[in-house]
């Protein structure tokens, strides 16, 4: 039996004006015995354990990979109108000028 790792989307959080998508992703792998082999409980199903969270932000001016969650390209769309993308591009334009007055 090939040993597996799945990723699933946990949650998914907007935050701020920009809504920015705080992701928490959990890492599940199936739990092995002392020989390497997958623990199976009663019913034959390989016994899955939590790996850990994964944790990112996303930004409306970024790019969704194809291989990207449904949920979250479907939030992105929700979340990301034309209206905060201009938003968000004008707060970067006015942080660049305070980096770098003239």
């Amino acid at each position: 039996m090939a040993i597996t790792k799945e990723v699933k989307c946990d949650k998914i959080e907007v935050v701020g004006d920009y809504k920015h998508l705080q992701i928490r992703e959990i890492i599940q792998v199936p739990r092995l015995d002392e020989d390497g082999e997958p623990v199976l409980n009663d019913d034959g199903e390989p016994i899955i354990d939590s790996g850990g969270y994964h944790r990112r932000v996303l930004q409306c001016d970024q790019t969704l990979a194809e291989d990207e969650h449904q949920e979250v390209k479907d939030k992105a769309e929700a979340e990301w109108t034309d209206e905060v993308k201009e938003a968000w591009t004008t707060f970067q334009e006015e942080q660049e000028a305070l980096r770098n007055p003239e």
